[in-house]
């Protein structure tokens, strides 16, 4: 059974028409990458997918549950966690006000600066600091910090690395790697190639519609995939 089924998701801005019946799959411990040009709509799916956006038609299951109807919102706390491509911290408050927004349980917090992924992340030499002075690279491990809040079994990354320095990707990429290796389920949207060599399984959305396509594929022969020329 795939951990995350997404099944004829059909999504619209208005009159114009953004996925048109896209189908994703993800295992326990699997990396998926979702690639496409600009204006594609990953960003738009990923909102579905982490439960901030309602599609026009098509379902989504966790473990096998469908997460719609009376249910579904409480699916999504439970199995997914969601860090945008922008920074979702208030710059006003500390790292650790920003992570006590999150975590609700102090114990939990204060295991995992101690000895969990929040350590990992180095997170924890960060709670004194002011989220608005941090560098690009620590607010998004802070914010990956935030989406392990409960320790969901999805994580959903859009753009994890842009704007960071090769030391910050690299860091990024480490992480996820421990996270899938531990049972995590990634969905990773990227522009970065470097990001595919984490993914187990890669899709392409084109025109509104999904396909998934060879995990091998890199430059002009995942290009022509992405402008379907092939």
């Amino acid at each position: 059974m795939e951990r995350l089924l997404a099944a004829n998701i059909v999504c619209s801005y208005g009159r114009k028409k953004v996925l048109s019946g896209v189908n994703i799959a993800a295992g326990a411990g699997q990396c998926v990458g979702i690639v496409g040009t600009n204006g594609c709509g990953k960003s738009t799916l990923l909102n579905i997918l982490a439960g901030l956006r309602k599609p026009d038609s098509g379902e989504i299951y966790f473990d096998g549950k469908l997460a719609s109807g009376r249910h579904g919102n409480q699916l999504f706390m439970q199995y997914a966690g969601y860090v945008p491509q922008e920074s979702n911290l208030i710059p006003e408050l500390s790292v650790m006000d920003n992570l006590r927004l999150w975590y609700h349980d102090a114990d939990s917090l204060r295991q995992g600066l101690c000895q969990g992924f929040l350590r990992e992340l180095g997170v924890d030499a960060m709670c004194g600091m002011k989220a608005g002075k941090l560098s690009g690279g620590m607010k998004k491990r802070v914010s990956i910090g935030c989406a392990l809040a409960g320790n969901p079994p999805v994580l959903i990354l859009d753009e994890p690395d842009a704007a960071l320095d090769l030391p910050g990707k690299a860091d990024i990429r480490r992480y996820l790697t421990m996270y899938k290796q531990l049972g995590g389920t990634i969905l990773l949207a990227t522009h970065d190639e470097i990001d595919l060599d984490l993914c187990d399984r890669i899709f392409v959305l084109n025109g509104g519609m999904s396909r998934e396509t060879d995990r091998a594929l890199r430059g002009e022969q995942l290009i022509k995939q992405m402008r379907n020329e092939e």
